[in-house]
């Protein structure tokens, strides 16, 4: 990472728990890059006071009929990179590999002068292809407690027919699942995740994931999150806020 930026996961993610719409406004805007890359965009568009918008290279705005105005400091993402296997001894070994690096060379909408450019619409959310991507299946509900909404078990998860929100349920389990919480031990005493940041880890997971497809739901994942926090969670650990983004990415 470049020294001269350095993002505080948990700063953005606590503010957007706290401030409503703040997620959704991030995301719309940000709409086609990693969700990493988008809260890394956003927070250094809080702290240089630039309003979000959409982003795109300095050759990547001119194709748009725009161009970056004069004295404009780029944004800083992360970008992948093919570097040569320098070590590579046999036919057996790659001559590539894949490797990232922080680069500054994006710039948000409000940067730029020239042509107005429509902001980017969001896809559908495809469920199905979702669970698979993510190599969870899907099991029945089986509880007989009405009041759960789901479960998460190693790498499945069911959600109750009664859920009031099926798809906040279904983000929130697929947060357990790719965060490791279902391989904690299967959530037996002695975890190594306490079951308050367990909980804000995967609500958070739901929060966002609510937020970028524009789906309802994202003031009960503040909700489930604030009152987790008082049962525990004075705040979200950044190795947590870390975590929940190299997840999503």
């Amino acid at each position: 990472m470049t020294e001269q930026f350095s993002p505080q996961w948990s700063q953005m993610l606590r503010e957007a728990v706290e401030v409503p719409g703040l997620l959704l406004k991030a995301y719309s805007s940000f709409h086609g890059y990693s969700i990493g890359n988008q809260l890394l965009a956003m927070v250094q568009c809080q702290t240089r006071g630039i309003e979000p918008g959409p982003i795109s290279t300095f050759p990547g705005w001119i194709e748009k009929g725009r161009h970056v105005r004069r004295g404009e400091k780029a944004l800083v993402l992360c970008m992948p990179l093919t570097f040569k296997n320098r070590d590579r001894k046999s036919d057996d070994d790659p001559e590539h590999f894949l490797g990232f690096a922080y680069k500054p060379r994006w710039f948000v909408l409000s940067q730029t002068e020239g042509d107005p450019i429509e902001p980017p619409t969001i896809e559908a959310w495809d469920r199905s292809r979702a669970l698979a991507a993510l190599n969870i299946t899907e099991i029945p509900f089986d509880l007989t407690d009405g009041n759960t909404q789901g479960f998460a078990r190693k790498r499945s998860i069911a959600v109750s027919p009664l859920a009031a929100l099926p798809h906040k349920t279904t983000f929130h389990e697929c947060g357990h699942v790719v965060l490791g919480h279902t391989e904690e031990a299967d959530f037996n005493d002695g975890e190594l995740t306490p079951r308050s940041l367990r909980e804000v880890e995967a609500e958070c997971v739901a929060l966002i994931c609510c937020e970028t497809l524009e789906l309802p739901g994202a003031e009960f994942c503040r909700g489930y999150v604030q009152n987790w926090m008082k049962q525990g969670q004075d705040s979200i650990p950044e190795q947590s806020a870390q975590k929940i983004f190299a997840r999503l990415t």
